[in-house]
């Protein structure tokens, strides 16, 4: 355990002479800090598979992740991403975690619901535990957070979409890998193979797992894609659980993986070559 914590803390320290070696020009110091974190990219894909019901075609999934609320990532910011999301027209809304930064200490958790409450999904709104939504004692005031705000807290549960001619998509998530208690066999294994599954995991690094299950489709976060790249290298560094898959869409097996990069930013207020983001997945039917 002691060379665990002195590995990250020594990786912690890394990264954070690195950036500051990166940032040391006040132009770059100006861009990483105040510009890139405001600014908002939103990925629109099309994910074609033959379980995908006809009655589904054309069903739009908006994924938004790693809100990480604080000083930096402000209400008035949430406000701004909370209308860019309605104005996608989402069938489906799934928040992949970590919507404060640190819940126990955040001032403004009363200012949050009435922001989300306004998030329009005729199927529904669905979220899963970040490890911040568990970390400083955080677990009761996020559950309590994002259902007041409409969401359904999938940890380790299943629940079905059905349209009115009885076809269905499923949709699973499971618990925080880094602070909960995430089952995969108890989430996924009774998974109907002949239904299009779609799991929110907010490690990315889950897909190890789910692969090997009937997971069609995974959804996660909290590799903010890095948060700070370099050109030709990629990611100085990704937390744990996310260090093999960390940006962008991957097959796994015979699951595809999406890693949303989120939305705000944690341990250093700075954004390099990482745009925030929003993604918009529409479902299309082969059938």
């Amino acid at each position: 355990m002691t060379k665990l914590y002195s590995r990250r803390s020594f990786l912690k320290g890394l990264f954070s002479i690195t950036i500051g070696g990166i940032l040391t020009g006040a132009s770059g110091y100006t861009y990483a800090r105040y510009f890139e974190p405001s600014f908002l990219e939103i990925n629109k894909l099309k994910i074609t598979h033959p379980k995908i019901p006809k009655s589904f075609d054309g069903f739009k999934i908006v994924q938004f992740s790693d809100t990480h609320l604080s000083e930096y990532f402000t209400i008035d910011r949430l406000k701004t991403i909370v209308g860019k999301i309605n104005s996608l027209n989402p069938d489906i809304l799934f928040f992949t975690g970590d919507l404060m930064d640190e819940p126990n200490q955040y001032t403004q958790i009363k200012e949050i619901v009435p922001i989300l409450e306004k998030l329009e999904a005729p199927f529904g709104k669905f979220a899963v535990y970040g490890n911040h939504d568990h970390g400083g004692y955080g677990t009761d005031i996020y559950r309590n957070v994002i259902t007041m705000a409409g969401f359904t807290v999938l940890q380790n549960e299943v629940k079905n979409i059905s349209m009115l001619d009885g076809n269905k998509i499923s949709i699973s998530g499971i618990d925080d890998l880094m602070l909960g208690k995430p089952s995969y066999e108890g989430t996924l294994g009774n998974l109907n193979e002949n239904t299009f599954n779609i799991l929110l995991a907010h490690e990315p690094d889950a897909a190890l797992k789910s692969k090997n299950y009937p997971v069609h489709l995974q959804l996660s976060g909290h590799s903010h894609g890095g948060q700070v790249q370099l050109p030709f290298y990629g990611p100085l560094i990704t937390p744990p659980y996310a260090t093999e898959y960390f940006e962008g869409m991957y097959d796994v097996g015979n699951m595809k993986l999406y890693v949303n990069r989120g939305l705000g930013t944690t341990r250093l207020p700075f954004r390099f070559l990482s745009v925030p983001e929003l993604t918009q997945i529409t479902l299309l039917s082969q059938t």
